[in-house]
């Protein structure tokens, strides 16, 4: 798991023109999935570096040694002793400790494709804070895309896009997966909607990341008669 982890760390911001480009043709061409330019790698450091030592209140340590043995497996690669030990941790108590194993036995099933499984996890995590919460609804979204249930995958980064409020940086990430699953449900005006809005206010966004925006938004536009 380690291995698969490292080959989706390669997918970088950079890289998001190229990757949304073959996005948009294979969408065109085989209606099996959905390609996400920006993966869960980036979902994945943001938790970690997020929560890992985000709590210590003294009536959680005992939750807290038990996800720290947990933790220490995750950051070692063992991702089998890892996702056992955080359920063990959502099992045993119900604090914040608990919801986090959620959240990152949810991470380990989406790694794993079980994308029901991680679902499931997800919707019982409480999404708090402006970073692992819009983190927890994009990885939410990713899960119902993988299992076509696009309604409820728009829900989620609506909701991810509320929580991270105007960060320039992660709320058009989140608008950019909206506007794809927006564009696979042939909902093109309001496709065009997003990238007109990124367009207007996530300038550096768009220069920082190479995202060549006015290409899906023209692409966009033509679709929805414009």
């Amino acid at each position: 798991m380690a291995k698969n982890r490292n080959q989706s760390a390669r997918t970088t911001l950079e890289e998001v023109n190229e990757s949304l480009t073959g996005a948009a043709q294979r969408i065109e061409e085989n209606k099996k999935y959905i390609y996400y330019a920006l993966g869960a790698a980036a979902v994945v450091v943001l938790l970690v570096a997020a929560y890992i030592f985000g709590y210590s209140k003294p009536n959680e340590q005992q939750a807290k040694d038990a996800i720290g043995k947990a933790d220490m497996a995750y950051l070692q690669g063992d991702t089998a002793k890892a996702l056992q030990e955080y359920e063990k941790v959502f099992d045993a108590y119900s604090n914040k400790p608990s919801e986090r194993a959620a959240m990152m036995s949810a991470v380990i099933l989406y790694q794993q494709g079980k994308n029901k499984e991680a679902a499931d996890y997800l919707e019982k995590y409480d999404p708090e804070g402006n970073m692992a919460g819009p983190a927890s609804q994009s990885l939410l979204g990713d899960c119902y895309v993988n299992m076509k249930q696009y309604d409820k995958a728009i829900a989620a980064f609506d909701k991810a896009i509320k929580l991270s409020g105007d960060n320039e940086f992660y709320t058009p990430t989140f608008m950019i997966k909206k506007a794809t699953v927006l564009h696979e449900q042939k909902k093109y005006a309001d496709e065009a909607a997003i990238y007109q809005t990124i367009k207007d206010k996530y300038y550096q966004y768009t220069q920082a990341y190479r995202f060549n925006v006015d290409q899906y938004l023209e692409r966009a536009n033509a679709l929805a008669g414009k």
